[in-house]
């Protein structure tokens, strides 16, 4: 990384900075909360105003050196080639001297000040400072390319809310987030960041949600709403009870997971790593051997010529391309995923992904909603649908039990009115069974087919193997149909399991539901294949049965695909809904539990490895061909600082075309 890019670091673009040396001494790493450092577009333009005259200068020396070689001769030439050669030169100096006190005397940094400092004594001035000049300027364009990577994990960084307004006693007072407790009451303003988790106890609005989800719509809340801290509250002004501390809310799970991301090295980044710390001083050994053998041994050789072409060599070799570009390769990727709503934990994630040809998925809340809705009606005959909604929404309206609710909320919908709405009711609640509702000297019964039976009341027979749970309706002692209630797919799910096997991967369900449910949603869905009744030991025999666990993702919610999740070789949570023991054991976490995020993290890993790949081929190969060339006479120091520049700005900017995915 350069000097530039040294002392605009922050913690989220620590994977970049790990594999090259370390910040000077003295500089600090700046984050999106600290204080007092400079900003980095002012920092940007001082830098090409440095750069700008330090160019200016450079070429008007060149231009006009015969005119200043008669008048203030050799050593007045020299000093005007000392000005730009330190403005642009001091600042790399003094990295390559912290990193030699620090034990890597083998770094970019001395390559470049070591070439340079060598060009000078063999009199090769112009070329010394066009090498220094050019290296600082290409450094330059690779920030800026990498910033582009940093930008959106900055964005969500900068989304931690600051201070909450905390009700009290019926007045406000303003606290930092750190400070409040759960349980505590917050109101939220139009157009503020939802401070900490919580549920919404009074007032609507509409929340924007993308800056943990990536979800571009809005959504509508209201008094029992969930919303998260770091949401932004968009209308009208809501009252928040908050469900617990910040350190324990979804936005502060999210910067943890960021901030320590980069830090889990694929195995490409460390490869990377691994070569850099022996091809340097390998190149470096070879370029003195260049100098030294042929004026010892070759007839002729001058020794002028030689120390020239090996500090050719040291210029164009330079690993610079490859120790920034394919960590940032791979940050990138991390980047582009947290825009879409997936959190993924560390490069060494997308690398297990490409290594992955079986995706297993749990059922209830992963594939499904994980909440009841009524999914037939199914009305006797000579009984109306709408007569049959009526009479169980009259029995089910006074009941909190979810199925119960799953009715109220479809009937409701469909704009209709109990029978008798206005009427007196004598509610009763059959645990186990249902509920019975006397209404102006009418009994109404919604349950289960026991229920009816114990009141005499014949129900016809039905198909037993159906995926949900029946709700039998009767009024009197008339028997007037049954209502399907079921856990619901959610929409996007054969879309992703269809986008899934079009990258050739299978896909399989493993649930602890019934099998009627269960073959249900994977014919729905589309599936290869499923295992129902599962407990959570079962599901981990049944994912070593169906495929190597080595190569085998799984996605799931609850807490009893914690160990199913961290056996296989990437585990992928639903982080909306999801269980805490499943967010922690899994590799990525989908923010929004929306299934069609699968396939595109699995897409950004191809892009990912491909473009980490492309990178390596060219920095070696074009450094390679440069490398004999110059052994060879055939190019000298412009050429490999232009060759040099200019595959590494080809890698960074190869790399940053994830981020426009």
């Amino acid at each position: 990384m350069s000097v530039f890019a040294k002392k605009t670091c922050c913690p989220a673009c620590s994977g970049l900075a790990s594999s090259v040396p370390a910040c000077p001494a003295g500089e600090e790493e700046a984050s999106p909360e600290t204080h007092g450092h400079e900003d980095d577009s002012q920092a940007a333009k001082r830098e090409i105003s440095l750069l700008a005259a330090c160019a200016v200068m450079f070429f008007g020396i060149m231009i006009f050196s015969d005119h200043i070689l008669a008048g203030f001769g050799i050593w007045g030439l020299r000093l005007l080639y000392a000005v730009p050669y330190l403005a642009c030169g001091l600042s790399i100096f003094r990295s390559a001297f912290d990193g030699m006190r620090s034990g890597q005397y083998l770094n970019e940094f001395t390559l470049m000040c070591g070439a340079t400092v060598a060009a000078i004594i063999l009199g090769e001035l112009p070329e010394a400072v066009g090498v220094m000049l050019f290296y600082r300027i290409g450094e330059f364009f690779q920030d800026q390319a990498a910033a582009g990577s940093r930008r959106s994990i900055k964005n969500l960084l900068a989304s931690k809310p600051s201070t909450a307004n905390v009700l009290e006693n019926g007045s406000i007072s303003v606290r930092p987030v750190e400070d409040v407790l759960a349980g505590q009451h917050l109101q939220v303003r139009a157009g503020e960041k939802i401070p900490l988790d919580g549920l919404v106890i009074g007032g609507q609005s509409q929340v924007d949600q993308s800056p943990l989800t990536g979800e571009s719509m809005p959504v509508s809340v209201e008094s029992g709403s969930r919303v998260y801290g770091g949401a932004i509250n968009l209308s009208g002004v809501i009252t928040v009870e908050a469900t617990s501390r910040f350190a324990d809310t979804h936005m502060a799970r999210i910067l943890d997971m960021v901030e320590h991301a980069a830090a889990r090295k694929s195995p490409t980044e460390r490869f990377i790593t691994r070569f850099a710390r022996y091809y340097t001083p390998a190149v470096v050994s070879i370029a003195c051997l260049v100098a030294l053998l042929p004026p010892l041994f070759v007839p002729g050789a001058e020794f002028h010529t030689w120390v020239y072409r090996a500090l050719v060599m040291l210029v164009i070799s330079c690993p610079c391309a490859l120790i920034i570009s394919i960590p940032l390769g791979y940050f990138g990727g991390i980047g582009a995923a947290s825009r879409k709503g997936i959190l993924v934990k560390g490069g060494n994630v997308l690398d297990g992904l490409l290594q992955v040809d079986t995706v297993v998925f749990d059922k209830t809340g992963t594939l499904t909603r994980g909440v009841f809705a009524v999914t037939k009606v199914s009305p006797a005959p000579g009984v109306s649908e709408q007569d049959l909604l009526a009479a169980a929404l009259a029995a089910e309206s006074r009941s909190n039990h979810p199925i119960a609710r799953s009715v109220q909320a479809h009937v409701e919908s469909l704009g209709l009115a109990p029978a008798d709405a206005n009427a007196e009711a004598s509610v009763r609640e059959i645990p186990g069974k249902g509920m019975e509702a006397l209404v102006n000297g009418d009994r109404y019964l919604a349950g289960t087919a026991a229920l009816l039976n114990e009141t005499g009341i014949p129900i016809p027979a039905q198909d037993r193997h159906h995926p949900g749970a029946l709700v039998h309706v009767a009024k009197n002692d008339a028997y007037l149909g049954c209502i399907l209630v079921a856990d619901a797919v959610k929409p996007d799910t054969a879309r992703a399991i269809a986008a899934l096997k079009q990258q050739g991967l299978k896909t399989f369900m493993l649930t602890g539901d019934r099998e009627e449910a269960a073959a249900q949603v994977a014919s729905q869905a589309g599936l290869d294949g499923h295992r129902s009744g599962l407990l959570p030991e079962d599901k981990v025999r049944s994912m070593r049965e169906l495929s190597d666990s080595a190569h085998t993702a799984f996605v799931g919610d609850g807490i009893n695909d914690a160990p199913v999740l961290a056996l296989s070789r990437v585990g992928i949570a639903m982080g909306g809904m999801g269980s805490e023991a499943a967010i922690e054991a899994a590799d990525a976490v989908i923010l929004n539990d929306s299934p069609a995020k699968i396939p595109q993290l699995f897409a950004i890993a191809k892009d990912v490895r491909t473009i980490v790949w492309q990178n390596i081929f060219l920095a070696l190969g074009i450094k390679t061909a440069f490398m004999v060339l110059g052994v060879a006479g055939l190019s000298g120091l412009w050429e490999a600082v232009f060759a040099d520049v200019g595959v590494a700005l080809l890698a960074v900017l190869n790399a940053a075309r994830i981020m426009r995915r």
